[in-house]
């Protein structure tokens, strides 16, 4: 019996170590996933590279297999060619590199959180840029938070203050916080049927303080200060916070209309300001944007004269944020899904 005791004694401090050195094992798992995770990754992609493969394997479909042996003997003699001379200018000093064309993108969100990885990339294309070089900013964007896209806008900025030329091409929409990033740029490429403008300000807040007080439930709300709380979910709202919520909006309508005259002078800002929104063309009548077309076409035009490298900075997501986020994008979509539909026509 003594032996038995014994035995589960020493079983119990066995499993008791155990468990202890895994805890150990996966906090420190932990710490280092979330130094990696924090530190993040910068990707570097050679669109025009990949322009030019897709040339070739286009253009190999339509030949017949002898033409493809043969056309791919001369590209290998090409390619042969060509790195030599690339060799020989390195040696000599006398290569000529092309301008460089950053490419960004920028698909916004409500609370703007895609500013993280935006600040990054431009502080890397800063930290090489020459002043021939330029930057390529794909946005998409419906608006949202007036401090997430003030923000945005104001990494935009640093470009135009670093010297390097800003285009923003929209293929879908920019209206909004979404217009406030795009007019900071040298010039602005939008498509036939984009969305543009929406230059205004909406602030919606529901009241249950009726509901609460027919069931009989009691809410205090303390403030310090006039307007430390103007308008509130569950409180009585008073006419002077409802005044002063209203003052506030128009203030902030203020403040955009000025960012947006002062990086496009030339447009009649109290004509557009109004809230409303234009289609591609109509909205390069009004001076919003410069020209109607597409990104693909832009890029493709760029080539010729530029490389091409799009520049993306990345985490690593865990599990969990991985769920939670494509949890919380899909319910960004609905949300934007069933507003466009209530407000906009179909097609």
């Amino acid at each position: 019996m003594d032996l038995l005791s014994l035995y589960g004694l020493f079983l119990a401090k066995v499993v008791t170590v155990v468990i202890a050195i895994g805890a150990l094992v996966v906090l420190v798992i932990g710490l280092r996933q979330r130094k990696a995770h924090s530190k993040g990754e910068l990707q570097l992609i050679d669109l025009g590279e990949q322009y030019r493969e897709m040339q070739r394997e286009m253009r190999s479909a339509r030949l017949n297999p002898a033409e493809q042996k043969l056309r791919s003997k001369e590209l290998k003699k090409k390619d042969k060619a060509e790195a030599k001379q690339k060799k020989l200018q390195a040696k000599t000093g006398a290569s000529k590199s092309k301008p460089c064309l950053y490419v960004l993108d920028f698909k916004g969100s409500m609370d703007a959180h895609e500013v993280t990885s935006l600040r990054e990339e431009i502080s890397a294309v800063l930290a090489v840029a020459t002043p021939e070089d330029e930057v390529l900013l794909r946005l998409e964007s419906p608006g949202g938070v007036v401090h997430g896209y003030g923000l945005a806008a104001s990494q935009l900025v640093r470009l135009r203050q670093g010297g390097i030329r800003l285009t923003v091409a929209v293929d879908k929409v920019a209206a909004s916080g979404g217009y406030m990033m795009a007019c900071v740029a040298d010039r602005i490429v939008a498509a036939p049927f984009a969305i543009i403008g929406s230059i205004g300000v909406v602030a919606q807040i529901p009241n249950f303080n009726r509901l609460l007080k027919k069931n009989d439930i009691d809410i205090e709300l303390h403030t310090a200060g006039e307007f430390k709380r103007t308008l509130t979910l569950l409180g009585e709202n008073t006419d002077e916070g409802r005044e002063k919520f209203r003052e506030d909006l128009n203030e902030t309508h203020v403040l955009f209309k000025e960012f947006v005259h002062q990086n496009r002078p030339s447009l009649d800002i109290d004509a557009v300001a109004t809230g409303e929104h234009w289609f591609g063309t109509q909205a390069r009548e009004n001076g919003l944007i410069d020209a109607v077309g597409t990104s693909d076409d832009l890029l493709i035009a760029e080539m010729k004269n530029h490389e091409v490298i799009a520049v993306r900075y990345a985490r690593r997501k865990r599990m969990m944020d991985r769920f939670t986020g494509s949890a919380a994008e899909s319910a960004d979509r609905l949300f934007l899904r069933w507003l466009q539909r209530s407000q906009k026509p179909l097609l």
